[in-house]
């Protein structure tokens, strides 16, 4: 691991932040990321712009932090730790929604699009979401062989939903996919970045025109009517769209692909899956394969608004936080023998959604279209296998959702 000696102790030496993945074993983190819990709960790194912001890798000390109204959310702080500087960036941290805000602003506007997220609303489109995979899975098995499983089935299935919920034309998904995956590109350059914002921006701007003149049953149409009540204003809105549209399939697409990918790596384990019509089983395999694969990288960033002692160590304010869920999620206190995937495991405590005010506004959705999606596609194609070599396949190294840009499936 390359290190740097740490400018405020001479003697002691500060691991590089490392790449989260390592091709030799694509599901787990990296030999090197898994290094820096070996540091304890709590270490530095050095990283973006040779700054040096410290790392959490325990799961006690992330739920405790994550919950802690002293570290901010706001990506305009100096010290915040990230690649793109969005202090000083045409679009500011208000382009990024409420994700990029701390309370009571943060509350405050999620609670306008909360209600659409609810256990209760959301298991009201189930039946609705099994057809639509049923749907796109009969059109793979009509087609050629063999099938890319991204483009047939796991981008497809979010994106018409997260269109239907927020009121979003289902025709226009690869305008919106393509410009989605450049956010989410750990390479694209700034200038590439700020175009495909540009570019949603504009495209749900002009959405919310169409949907305050002729307002429907919809996220959008629900957004325009608090711009008319002068609860919202219209960029915070055009943000609002562009934030659910973009978590709204690009997460959930990973995990079907790598889920799945992983269920064929482990036939024991998808056997259970397949062979099972518990929904209590469909749903404790499901939160292992959310623990297990852990696909958001780069951490839960946040700045310290105060000093703030952790396990023995002080976060001093102004000083930037990384919050690894990878690490939180193989934490062997919480999860004995992490690196087992174990479908009956108890896993519901991962962080893979994160925890505090700012847990993953989505994720009621994710996991049913999840439970919906997996024994279906494995009950349905029951011979389903990977139709290429494992070394073959094109893992998302370069983006900050980890995926798989192609998954090659034949039956």
């Amino acid at each position: 691991m390359t290190t740097a000696p740490v400018a405020d102790d001479a003697s002691a030496e500060i691991p590089r932040f490392p790449q989260p993945r390592a091709a030799a074993c694509p599901f787990d983190p990296s030999p090197e990321l898994r290094g820096l819990a070996q540091w304890g709960p709590l270490t530095r790194v050095r990283s973006w712009g040779d700054t040096t912001p410290w790392v959490v890798s325990s799961h006690a000390e992330q739920k405790a932090l994550l919950s802690d109204p002293r570290l901010s959310a706001d990506f305009s702080h100096p010290g915040f730790p990230s690649p793109v500087d969005h202090s000083g960036s045409e679009h500011g941290a208000t382009d990024l929604s409420f994700v990029g805000m701390d309370d009571p602003e943060h509350a405050r506007l999620r609670r306008m699009v909360s209600g659409a997220f609810t256990i209760k609303r959301v298991e009201a489109m189930r039946p609705v979401v099994q057809e639509m995979v049923d749907d796109f899975i009969t059109r793979m098995l009509a087609g050629p062989k063999p099938a890319d499983l991204v483009q047939a089935l796991a981008l497809p299935v979010p994106s018409l939903v997260i269109s239907e919920l927020l009121g979003v034309p289902y025709e226009d998904h690869e305008f919106f996919q393509t410009n989605s995956k450049v956010l989410v590109s750990a390479v694209a350059t700034p200038q590439e970045r700020q175009a495909a914002h540009g570019n949603l921006n504009g495209y749900l701007d002009q959405l919310l025109d169409a949907k305050l003149t002729d307002p429907g049953d919809d996220l959008l149409s629900s957004l325009g009517q608090q711009i008319r009540a002068g609860e919202l204003t219209r960029r915070q809105a055009v943000a609002m769209g562009v934030l659910l549209l973009l978590g709204g399939h690009e997460t959930t697409a990973n995990m079907i692909t790598l889920g799945t990918l992983l269920l064929l790596e482990h036939p024991d384990q998808l056997a259970r899956v397949r062979d099972t019509d518990d929904p209590k089983v469909i749903a404790s395999a499901v939160e292992e394969l959310l623990r297990y694969l852990s696909v958001v990288h780069l951490g839960r960033r946040r700045t310290a608004l105060e000093d703030i002692e952790v396990a023995g160590k002080t976060i001093r304010a102004g000083e930037g936080v990384i919050l690894l869920g990878e690490l939180a999620n193989r934490d062997p206190s919480v999860f004995p023998d992490p690196d087992r995937l174990d479908i009956a495991r108890d896993a519901r405590s991962h962080q893979a959604f994160g925890s505090g005010t700012h847990h993953c506004l989505g994720q009621p959705l994710a996991r049913m279209e999840l439970q919906v999606l997996y024994p279906t596609l494995l009950r349905r194609i029951p011979t389903l296998r990977l139709a290429t070599d494992l070394d073959q396949v094109p893992f998302k190294y370069d983006a900050v959702i980890y995926g798989v840009h192609a998954l090659p499936v034949t039956w």
